[in-house]
């Protein structure tokens, strides 16, 4: 009996010890590659909007990222969908060439004023570079699909600054209906590491301010319900939108690189001539005054018309920046209907609208709880879980499988 205890022992210590091993060689990777990243796509904002002529050639550069990815990408176009299904059905290591190509082009989209976000080129370059361990190690399949989620985990984490969400987004992106606890050690340290190794290189990530959070009522509680439900649909509307723009264009254009330079004609005259500048890029200007003063209603709609059209027609970027803006102002909006503080109201928009897009609402109610602190996790609780409710099985990750519905309806 005690032979078989030491046993056990020894093969706890030797999986504990073997994952933080690996998790901790994800982080540095991940984490550097996000901090470079994130300084990149700084440069490339302040660049844009101190020579705004750049919006010009945004066709431009559109049909450059899609020629190269028609001729050197197409293994990886999937992005993050393409990990995704790695992680269900393991067949090949990803292609290391996914990090530096995400890399490059999402600062592209950036620099010439194309409306996407940040975490989609973290998340691949994550689970790209993790990836690159099945080869050194000869990892098994299991041990590849662990590996993978502690890329994903460390890639969000890092260019977010917040590392429990990052571990569980790891977790629960996958399937609506399960999480995979056997890979919790493994994606909770290379989250929390790589958001370490991100700030050593001196990267900042913003800070936003929920304001005097209110006491629980049954007002308060009723509104969280309210914006849930509201992101929900929202979240729902932009990620079929996006996909249906998508597949109409592949339809209509054959030619995979005149898709994004068609978008980026259309894109580049409304901004300039509607003076749509706040919608370019990440938008965070727009998304902090969300904390600040009140906005109009229709900010929110217009940031995901923007940002659904950049990616539908080809940008290369991610989903959840905008995804931020557009919950913040939604919340912002319904404040005076609600009769609650506008910036407390935002910061339940900025996680609840992504927990339904993304199917992700555990993951959003950490992060309600990292950003703006742990005394608003009620009410982001309430928020997220009917946004989950709410969004349907649609999301903005077609791989996302379904292995339980989010319904149990009464027969």
């Amino acid at each position: 009996m005690n032979r078989a205890r030491g046993t056990e022992a020894l093969r706890w210590l030797r999986h504990a010890l073997k994952w933080l091993a690996l998790g901790v060689g994800v982080a540095i990777l991940a984490g550097t590659a996000s901090a470079w990243f994130l300084l990149a796509l700084a440069w490339a904002t302040e660049t844009r909007e101190a020579h705004r002529w750049l919006l010009a050639l945004l066709p431009v550069a559109g049909f450059a990222v899609g020629w190269v990815y028609l001729h050197a990408g197409q293994p990886v176009e999937a992005g993050n969908n393409l990990l995704i299904d790695e992680v269900h059905d393991p067949r090949q290591v990803v292609p290391v060439r996914m990090a530096p190509l995400i890399f490059l082009s999402t600062v592209v989209s950036h620099l010439f004023g194309a409306s996407v976000g940040r975490e989609g080129t973290a998340v691949q370059m994550g689970g790209a570079l993790a990836d690159q361990f099945t080869h050194v190690f000869r990892l098994r399949a299991e041990d590849r699909r662990i590996l993978l989620m502690a890329g994903i985990s460390a890639g969000f984490a890092s260019v977010f600054g917040t590392p429990l969400a990052g571990a569980v987004f790891g977790l629960e992106v996958l399937a609506i209906g399960r999480l995979r606890h056997e890979a919790l050690w493994p994606c909770v340290v290379a989250a929390v590491v790589a958001d370490q190794v991100c700030t050593l290189w001196g990267v900042h990530h913003g800070v936003y301010s929920a304001g005097l959070l209110p006491a629980l009522s049954v007002g308060t509680l009723g509104a969280a319900i309210v914006v849930g439900l509201l992101c929900g649909l929202v979240g729902m509307a932009f990620a079929r939108s996006t996909h249906g723009l998508s597949a109409f264009m592949k339809q209509r254009v054959a030619y995979a690189p005149l898709r994004p330079m068609l978008g980026g004609i259309v894109l580049a005259g409304v901004i300039w001539s509607t003076d749509a500048w706040r919608y370019a890029g990440l938008s965070l200007p727009g998304l902090a005054q969300a904390f600040t003063e009140p906005l109009p209603w229709w900010d929110f709609a217009l940031k995901g018309l923007f940002t659904s059209f950049s990616l539908g027609v080809g940008f290369k970027g991610g989903e959840v920046t905008p995804l931020f803006y557009m919950g913040a102002t939604l919340g912002n909006a319904l404040a005076p209907l609600l009769h609650q503080p506008f910036p407390w109201l935002a910061a339940l928009g900025f996680v609840a609208l992504f927990a339904g897009a993304a199917n992700t609402p555990l993951a959003c109610i950490l992060m309600a709880m990292e950003v703006f602190g742990v005394g608003i996790g009620t009410h982001a609780a309430l928020a997220c879980a009917m946004s989950y409710l709410a969004s349907g099985h649609a999301g903005i990750y077609k791989a996302q499988r379904v292995e339980g519905s989010k319904y149990r309806w009464r027969r």
